[in-house]
């Protein structure tokens, strides 16, 4: 019993891989990877600190805002740049809000027709 799984068409031979040879330049390149005693890393320590600052500045300089959109009858929560008055992030997104306010006011209308339809006289003059 086999234990190759690979599906291939009858009479076809299996492709061989090719082996190419490397360029001139990865030949004569020097190595990236050096050994653990020749490295530097950054201490845990530092590097927690150094993001907890980082993230300090960051959220200096964001506020936070809740906005209740009427025409998509949503609540929207935004994350503003203080310094440019831009939103940075929203939730829901801005397309999914003009969707819904797209869809909303379709369904108004339709409202808005069969109302105007319910009450209008019938009559055989045109006016």
């Amino acid at each position: 019993m086999s234990t190759d799984f690979s599906v291939r068409p009858i009479g076809t031979p299996a492709p061989a891989p090719v082996a190419r040879p490397l360029p001139d330049a990865s030949r004569s390149a020097v190595e990236t990877q050096l050994p653990p005693s020749q490295s530097v890393t950054q201490s845990a320590a530092a590097a927690s600190t150094a993001t907890a600052t980082e993230q300090d500045l960051r959220n200096a300089n964001l506020s936070r805002q809740i906005v209740i959109d009427r025409a998509a009858s949503a609540i929207v929560y935004q994350v503003i740049d203080k310094r440019t008055s831009e939103v940075v992030s929203q939730f829901p997104e801005e397309q999914a809000l003009r969707r819904r306010a797209y869809a909303r006011a379709l369904d108004a209308a339709k409202d808005q027709a069969k109302q105007a339809a319910r009450y209008s006289p019938k009559t055989d003059r045109m006016a």
